[in-house]
């Protein structure tokens, strides 16, 4: 985008073929002489929403919360030096050769989204390495992310009127006396609102993706490159305010959005037959890699402990849990009398077969007297 003075303005926007009008303060507040503006605080909300998607999804994707944390920080420090470096490399002016000192200075304006992406991947990645984390599901996991605080941040455009296309006869057309400088007396195509759309619409088809189709760490992310890159490369040819290349007057982020989106459809060709799973994705890919999805099975209300017994027979009155307990413990009497009868009969049988051989044992005895005596 364009360095562009920060002075406070309030812009009158408008839609006129949709009959809207709204008055814009980009300043949100002020602290002081601080002034907190809108922009800051939307790409402030970006990140928070995105960093709180990543450790909701750390338990789906197996990845340790407390090293994501660490890979954040670094990556979001890494993110903005080189959206900095980006938009200082490819300015065409002399500023900041003039003046190397102004290269620290934020306030004005100056990032290059393509280099926060690129800085934030590789401080990322290195932190992950360091912390023996494996990069291509971290990889996978930055995507999603990258893809919710784009969709948000691009609204600070909005609040600034920057970053919008030429002249535009669309119902949605945008004028404001920021587009009257560039485009005088025509609405204009906001490119904010295209992009916010495009990345809240890639966030949730890849959502979706990585949850049910992955199959392999690293696919979520090539998906992700092959996306922006595909809406970035149309949506800057309508752009007023690219950088561009020193040499056949090409915009920088059409040149990297063509690479980025050649270069990830080859490896997802290449890749195409990968099932290296780690996480969440494709479940015939994560049993062929013995992996548990950990979601918790939802209640169909049979109990495991009294099997396929219909619930509406458990919903007892208690009368009839007490009639149910006098019937147990008439069995149970009943079932104690019949023992007892049992055992009384089988004592008074042993007790006649003793009587029985005591009298056989006599008879022998009184036989052998009569013998002895003749």
């Amino acid at each position: 985008m364009r360095r562009r003075e920060w002075v406070i303005h309030m812009y009158t926007v408008q839609f006129p073929k949709l009959g809207w009008e709204f008055q814009i303060n980009p300043v949100a507040f002020t602290i002081g002489n601080l002034e907190i503006r809108w922009y800051g605080i939307l790409i402030a909300a970006g990140f928070l929403l995105a960093f709180l998607y990543a450790m909701a999804s750390c338990k789906k994707m197996r990845i340790n919360e407390d090293k994501l944390i660490n890979c954040v920080i670094v990556g979001m420090i890494c993110g903005v030096v080189g959206a900095r470096l980006y938009y200082v490399i490819f300015y065409p002016g002399s500023d900041y050769i003039e003046n190397p000192m102004a290269i620290f200075d934020l306030r004005k304006g100056g990032l290059g989204i393509y280099g926060g992406i690129i800085g934030g991947l590789l401080g990322g990645a290195i932190t992950a390495k360091i912390c023996h984390l494996r990069i291509p599901p971290i990889l996978d996991l930055a995507s999603l992310g990258f893809l919710i605080g784009q969709g948000i941040g691009r609204w600070g455009n909005f609040v600034n009127q920057e970053a919008f296309g030429g002249a535009t006869t669309l119902p949605w057309g945008m004028q404001s006396s920021a587009t009257e400088v560039v485009v005088p007396n025509s609405p204009v195509h906001p490119c904010f609102l295209y992009e916010s759309i495009w990345c809240l619409l890639g966030f949730l088809l890849l959502h979706i993706f990585t949850r049910k189709y992955r199959k392999y760490d690293g696919q979520t992310f090539l998906l992700y490159v092959l996306w922006y890159g595909v809406g970035r490369f149309f949506i800057e040819g309508l752009r007023q305010d690219s950088l561009l290349t020193p040499f056949f007057g090409l915009r920088v982020s059409q040149v990297v959005a063509a690479a980025t989106v050649l270069i990830s459809l080859i490896l997802l060709i290449v890749f195409s037959k990968k099932t290296s799973l780690t996480g969440c994705g494709s479940r015939r890919i994560m049993v062929l890699n013995s992996i548990i999805d950990e979601t918790p099975v939802e209640d169909d209300g049979v109990s495991t402990i009294f099997g396929d017994i219909d619930p509406s027979e458990l919903n007892l009155t208690e009368t009839d849990a007490l009639a149910e307990d006098k019937e147990d413990d008439a069995e149970e009497t009943e079932e104690k009398e019949t023992e007892d009868k049992t055992e009384n009969k089988d004592a008074e049988e042993e007790s006649v077969q003793s009587a029985s051989e005591e009298e056989n044992l006599t008879d022998e005895k009184n036989s052998d007297a009569v013998t002895t005596e003749k």
